[in-house]
């Protein structure tokens, strides 16, 4: 959806730079690079509004002009405002030299015409765009073991990973949203021999995967007083790999109870996979992807396992087979990469995993980086460059991380049963009459959970704290519903339908203009949230949204009484009006892009 102010701005600015250039009788052609559509993407949102509605920083071509850039930005503005009083289509903007910033500035009636009438006539599909057209993104996310608790430690991957989901999707691309499990390795030759050893049928199905973790933190207590378990368990996975019967079938009832309860976990988030592949997924493509290193040279015997040498890049080897002839997570991971390459053909691979594995990225990924090179595969076919590791900070308790090994996690599902619990008290509190309680209370607890991790920019760790993850008050996910139930509550009192003429001109308060550039700036926060997989930008947006409206809600007239939105100026209340439902839309869908529900009525 291009945006027509936006574009404006800059077919005014190239031509500007056009008169421009030619006064300073430059004879570097090179430099009249500034189209039209190159200056559309280089214009910034100043982070001061008081700015401007935005700003192109001139600092790079000073410095190649050899001009000052304070001055260089004067004879700039004074083009760019020549060319606007030639025009008399251009009178809603103003340009303005600030420092070494080129800085538009869009008339208020203009910006609340043009953007209250776009949210109202698109609704939820304001901010989307084409931007992805044509274009796949595959995202890894959530990845919990087989066998093993969703705990809260999942929570931060999930969470992150189905909101960049959503986001992608808002702006055209093909998303596949892919749940690597961890459904192989030697812990599954562990679990085997612990279940032989002490498990029970009619306890493994009345409660399937605790009865498992137990098995596991079992095996792991008595395998540090008997050596031998552990050389049990190898044998164990080893008749696995080799396809043993009755090794798959426990391997098989494994997964099978632990995907039942997973999708239990994920139903109450809203996360949605396209697939569910796990690790032994990809056990048949692994040989294939080693036959590739080895005639590619990349390989080496170390110790009798196979590795992939990295030490010139100051990376530890990678390990692809063990002496043993076992294979591992990085192999799985190698082959991963290349058949998702080759069935989706995928614009970026978004790999949503925790910073611990950081190093572990950067190995894989110079693997297939050295792979290609010695392939001599074109750079624009390339896959390495279009892989990211969106890496994420620890959940933490008490500033301690939980290890499914010595038992000391916390199951998520506790968490948000928690939560609920105490949202449904609130509202028993504050609103016992409402309808549906159980279900909005279920939507309150839920989207506090969520909005406390994605309120964290995702390279922090997030120390969880009872108290504030359930607090329903301040920079919260309940505050943010509060307030979307509050523009609801105002549009069923008004109950009269859209007019088709509002006068824009009676937005003029301070705070009205505040909330109204919010709104015209949701789609390019769309853009950035996706640019840098960080969630957190539709929080910070979202909760500045809300603090603007709710001041427009609590204004003052100057008498000292609350400057109602409906009032007996019908005028005034249909421009009003307007506003709300822009914003309400707007909280709607920015609520939806970070995985959170919005009650109409708390």
């Amino acid at each position: 959806m291009k945006d027509t102010l936006r574009q404006t701005a800059a077919d005014i600015t190239a031509e500007a730079f056009g008169l421009l250039m030619a006064d300073l009788k430059t004879d570097r052609p090179e430099l009249y690079i500034f189209h039209p559509e190159q200056l559309y993407d280089k214009l910034e949102i100043p982070k001061d509004p008081k700015m401007g509605n935005y700003a192109l920083p001139l600092f790079d071509l000073a410095k190649i002009l050899k001009q000052n850039p304070i001055a260089l930005n004067k004879q700039l503005a004074e083009r760019q405002n020549l060319i606007i009083g030639a025009h008399d289509n251009y009178a809603h903007l103003k340009f303005e030299a600030v420092g070494g910033f080129n800085n538009t500035r869009i008339r208020i009636e203009t910006l609340a015409q043009f953007t209250l009438r776009q949210i109202g006539n698109n609704a939820r599909e304001y901010g989307s765009s084409d931007l992805g057209k044509g274009k796949s993104i595959v995202i890894d996310f959530s990845s919990p073991n087989i066998a093993k608790p969703f705990g809260v430690g999942h929570l931060r991957s999930t969470a992150i990973g189905n909101s960049l989901y959503r986001i992608h999707k808002k702006l055209g691309y093909t998303v596949i949203g892919i749940n690597h499990l961890g459904d192989w390795g030697t812990q599954f030759g562990k679990m085997i021999v612990a279940y032989r050893k002490w498990g029970d049928e009619r306890l493994l199905m009345a409660d399937p995967v605790r009865n498992l973790y137990d098995l596991y933190v079992r095996f792991h207590k008595e395998e540090k007083e008997n050596q031998t378990l552990t050389d049990e368990g190898r044998e164990a996975f080893k008749a696995l790999e080799d396809g043993d019967d009755a090794a798959v079938a426990l391997w098989q009832k494994f997964k099978d109870y632990s995907l039942a309860y997973f999708q239990k976990v994920y139903d109450r988030l809203g996360v949605h996979f396209d697939y569910n592949t796990g690790e032994s997924f990809y056990n048949d493509k692994m040989n294939a992807v080693i036959d590739r290193l080895q005639k590619a040279g990349l390989t080496e015997i170390s110790e009798g396992a196979l590795i992939v040498p990295l030490a010139e890049f100051g990376l530890p080897a990678c390990l692809l087979r063990r002496a043993d002839g076992a294979t591992l997570y990085a192999t799985r991971d190698l082959a991963g990469i290349l058949y998702r390459a080759e069935s989706y053909h995928f614009e970026k691979a978004l790999y949503v995993v925790n910073t611990g594995q950081r190093d572990h990225f950067k190995q894989v990924f110079k693997v297939i980086e050295l792979l290609e090179k010695a392939e001599m595969v074109p750079l624009e076919k390339a896959i390495a460059p279009r892989l990211v590791h969106v890496e994420f900070g620890w959940i933490k308790f008490a500033d301690a991380v939980m290890s499914t090994r010595v038992g000391n996690i916390i199951f998520l599902e506790e968490v948000l049963d928690k939560a609920v619990s105490l949202a449904k008290a609130k509202i028993l509190e504050k609103n016992p009459d409402l309808k549906e309680i159980d279900k909005i209370a279920d939507q309150i607890g839920i989207g506090a959970v969520i909005f406390a991790d994605l309120s964290t920019r995702k390279e922090k760790d997030v120390n969880f704290d009872w108290d504030k993850v359930l607090n329903f008050e301040g920079e919260t996910g309940p505050y943010l519903q509060y307030t979307h139930a509050r523009l609801s509550s105002l549009l069923r009192h008004y109950a009269k339908e859209k007019p088709t003429e509002i006068n824009y001109t009676l937005l003029a308060h301070a705070e009205e203009e505040r909330v109204i550039e919010l709104l015209y700036k949701f789609p390019l926060v769309v853009e950035e949230g996706a640019d840098s997989c960080e969630p957190y930008i539709i929080v910070s947006y979202l909760l500045e949204l809300a603090s603007a409206f709710n001041k427009v809600y609590q204004r003052k007239d100057n008498q000292g009484r609350i400057d109602k939105i409906i009032s007996d100026n019908f005028e005034l209340t249909e421009a009003r009006m307007a506003l709300v439902r822009a914003v309400r839309t707007v909280m709607n869908e920015g609520l939806y892009l970070l995985g959170l529900e919005a009650p109409n009525e708390m």
